[in-house]
């Protein structure tokens, strides 16, 4: 079940997110190399993938999650979960990548602070979830 009153935070995050798929789906080859290696610092697994394949599934499953926030037909908990899923990949970037945070602190450094503000995102994501879950169990 999707409620009126969580709309404006699935459209805030899923908006931001659509629109990061939608870039990453027209991302030229630099960029392209440039994100995978960034994956793939943390995430060795991806290094298998071409960058440029990476790049189109990461726009895509951007492009479908961002949709799935806006689109108020997919319940409240599966979007918070998906949403919190993603967050905590995006977070994972920034507290395995060096130079992201402080030495010894989860302070970001200038160079992880847009990462480390996708905070938000896991927040959004487990309150979803949360009130999905909560609401579901009254029916």
């Amino acid at each position: 079940m999707t409620r009126l009153s969580n709309f404006p935070e699935r459209l805030a995050a899923g908006v931001f997110i659509l629109n990061a798929g939608v870039g990453k789906l027209r991302a030229e080859a630099d960029t392209a190399r440039s994100v995978h290696a960034m994956a793939t610092g943390t995430y060795p697994f991806l290094a298998r993938m071409e960058a440029e394949q990476f790049v189109r599934r990461l726009g895509a499953a951007e492009v479908a999650l961002g949709s799935a926030l806006v689109l108020p037909i997919v319940p409240d908990a599966l979007a918070g979960a998906a949403l919190s899923a993603f967050a905590g990949g995006l977070l994972g970037l920034y507290l395995h990548t060096p130079g992201m945070r402080a030495e010894g602190s989860l302070r970001p450094t200038q160079q992880g602070t847009p990462i480390a503000k996708d905070i938000w995102l896991l927040g959004i994501g487990l309150s979803l979830l949360a009130d999905g879950l909560r609401t579901g169990h009254r029916r």
